[in-house]
């Protein structure tokens, strides 16, 4: 049976979180910061080990990517 795709915050400190993520790509350029996000998102993937909870969250970041050009547009 598929899980639920969760999108409130799981953790216990969200900012915490964050800035983990955020710190991990200070000191690297553009192209190793693209990188680490791409094996960051693979290992999450192999982690959740659901592909129609992971076609879920694809489509569901897809989306929020889409959204915030199209607002972000003069």
């Amino acid at each position: 049976m598929t899980a639920m795709l969760s999108t409130q915050s799981n953790f216990a400190d969200p900012d915490a979180a964050y800035r983990l993520i955020v710190e991990a790509h200070r000191g690297i350029s553009d192209e190793q910061s693209a990188s680490l996000d791409a094996a960051l998102v693979l290992i999450l993937a192999n982690h959740i080990g659901d592909l129609a909870l992971l076609r879920e969250a694809v489509t569901l970041a897809k989306r929020s990517v889409v959204d915030e050009q199209v607002t972000a547009s003069p």
